[in-house]
């Protein structure tokens, strides 16, 4: 019997360029994910390392990293997708990637396509009164742009400022996805804005739309958490804490959605180091 939809955001609080303490948050995420019926589970952007752009090039991942091999292992034995964030070289370029691995131990890479900066405004959202520099000083722009297949429907994949963009859902949808999974740095002042903009996306694409965001501060900007999934309709599932981390879980049935959300206590109270 073939599975139904069921897909997953899980919000993190990533440690300051600690891949190995971050790769463990998620490993235990998807465990909570998967426990509830997921089969893909999106992490926030960059969520590997945090959103540290000064880190990027030295914690930089190939395509075939072997950092990888614990989300492999796990996405292989639980039978799940997941789709995790981290700066990622494509030959000789730096990206924003998002690394889609499957249960068949296959790797494939998004690269988001539209590189953002943060205003001087964002700089009431930091801890220290300023704001990252331009991703553009540090990034390329990418084209890498796959399709992800998952159980029940088809996924695409959005990193962050490239759902500023209307023609990126649009394309997503006409080349037949139904499920949208935007992971995501959000902070305090832009979420309601970027909340309606996906929910929007939603209704407008009939999609099933993810966002994945950190549950904690990141390259000195505080989090608005609240990672969240809407329905085909644009009406909001569920929805996390603005802080800490879980995992939201929204299941397809013959009944309508059935939804989880789920904080995890043995992470929730971790801090972000300088």
């Amino acid at each position: 019997m073939a599975r139904s939809r069921s897909i997953a955001v899980a919000q993190t609080r990533p440690v300051r360029g600690d891949v190995p303490a971050n790769l463990d948050e998620h490993v235990h995420l998807a465990r909570l994910a998967a426990a509830e019926g997921a089969g893909v589970v999106v992490f926030p952007e960059l969520s590997l390392t945090g959103y540290e752009l000064d880190l990027a090039a030295g914690l930089a991942f190939a395509e075939d990293d072997p950092r990888l091999a614990p989300l492999l292992d796990l996405a292989a034995s639980l039978g799940v997708v997941l789709v995790a964030g981290a700066p990622v070289r494509v030959g000789p370029l730096l990206h924003i990637g998002a690394f889609v691995l499957g249960p068949g131990r296959t790797t494939d890479t998004y690269t988001k396509r539209r590189l953002g900066a943060f205003p001087p405004s964002a700089a009431c959202d930091s801890l220290d009164g300023t704001v990252p520099p331009a991703e553009a000083t540090v990034f390329r722009p990418g084209d890498r742009d796959p399709l992800v297949a998952i159980p029940g429907g088809t996924a695409a994949v959005a990193v962050c400022a490239d759902v500023g963009a209307p023609a990126h859902p649009q394309r997503a949808a006409d080349r037949g996805a139904d499920t949208y999974l935007a992971s995501m740095v959000v902070i305090p002042s832009d979420y309601d804005g970027e909340a309606a903009k996906l929910g929007g996306y939603a209704a407008r694409h009939r999609m099933l739309t993810a966002l994945a965001n950190f549950g904690g501060p990141s390259g000195s900007l505080r989090s608005a958490g609240r990672s969240a999934v809407w329905s085909e309709t644009g009406d909001l599932l569920v929805r996390l804490d603005a802080s800490g981390s879980g995992v939201a879980v929204v299941t397809e049935g013959p009944q309508g959605y059935r939804t989880r959300a789920v904080m995890a206590p043995a992470f929730a109270g971790r801090s972000t180091p300088g």
